[in-house]
């Protein structure tokens, strides 16, 4: 007796109906105009405009007075700024003490008060608040109350030196010879506190299994931090190093506040403010210098940017 062989029958697959595609009504083409046209437009009035109009000026010769004085100037405001202007390369020197200083004692202090207040020792709260205080202040009103912590004749420092009010009391912001390092000490009390809330943040965002991982293979925490956390947080990395490049370049309140960034203080952003407004306005030497200003901040940026997301590609 032949076994019969069971087929199953087969069934006719069973072609679900194609969605069809929604189209946008007007109410929604309407919604998404005002939400891609009010953004692109501000965009294109607070940023794209001044800066074309900025380097469109850096050729002219004008006195920001009578459109009809608007001269073609070529690259005589580059010439002048390179070779013939003063202030100018001690203020290129200035931006680059900035950004050094920044980036190797105000990022690393933010770095490590935030892994010492990432161990949830007790009032970690209360000293995260009392650090990130200075982040909430202008430049400018820090200006002012380190000033009164410089003061020659009555301020804190010269008071705890036992010089105020003598003929050693130092100067802080009116020595040319030291007022640059005075200025820098008050910036680093308001960027150490803003990197220090960026790797809090970070530091929070790590996964916990890594950690563990770590110390199981035998890493000690300083191992475990340089080995394990501090690459796992590479996309803050980047921002803080953006960040710190931004602000050094940027820098303007304090020394303005000081002494309108002269006598010692000269930075690239003052001398742009120095050119542009006041009765000695020379509008396209102010622009040549906010052009000169802006592709020096473009560079490193431009530069880490595209190394850093183009070894993202290749992994």
């Amino acid at each position: 007796m032949s076994a019969s062989i069971h087929t199953p029958p087969v069934r006719e697959a069973s072609t679900a109906p194609a969605r069809k595609v929604r189209r946008l009504s007007t109410r929604d083409k309407i919604v998404l105009s005002i939400m891609v046209g009010i953004p692109t437009l501000i965009q294109l009035v607070l940023v794209w405009i001044p800066t074309l109009m900025s380097v469109a000026l850096s050729f002219t010769r004008w006195n920001g007075l009578e459109l009809t004085d608007l001269k073609s100037a070529g690259t005589e405001n580059y010439q002048f700024v390179s070779q013939d202007y003063p202030p100018f390369w001690p203020a290129v020197q200035h931006n680059v003490l900035w950004l050094a200083f920044l980036a190797l004692v105000a990022t690393p202090l933010g770095l490590l008060l935030a892994v010492l207040l990432d161990q949830n020792i007790r009032g970690s709260r209360i000293y995260q608040s009392i650090f990130f205080t200075p982040v909430m202040l202008s430049l400018a009103l820090i200006g002012v109350i380190w000033q009164l912590f410089y003061n020659r004749d009555s301020g804190l420092l010269n008071f705890l030196l036992g010089t105020a009010g003598t003929p050693q009391a130092v100067d802080w912001f009116g020595d040319s010879g030291v007022n640059i390092w005075a200025a820098l000490i008050a910036a680093t009390w308001r960027h150490a506190g803003y990197v220090m809330i960026l790797y809090l943040a970070g530091l929070k965002g790590v996964d916990p299994t890594l950690r563990e991982a770590a110390q199981i293979d035998g890493a000690n925490a300083v191992q475990t931090f340089f080995r394990v956390i501090f690459p796992a947080m590479r996309p803050v990395n980047v921002v803080i190093i953006v960040i710190t490049v931004i602000e050094s370049l940027r820098a303007f309140d304090i020394v303005y506040v000081i002494n309108r960034g002269t006598n010692g203080l000269e930075l690239i952003s003052a001398l742009v403010i120095q050119n542009l407004v006041g009765e000695g306005q020379v509008i396209g030497v102010g622009s040549a210098l906010a052009v000169i200003l802006l592709v020096i901040s473009l560079v490193p940026i431009t530069f880490y940017l595209s190394r850093a997301f183009g070894k993202d590609k290749e992994a």
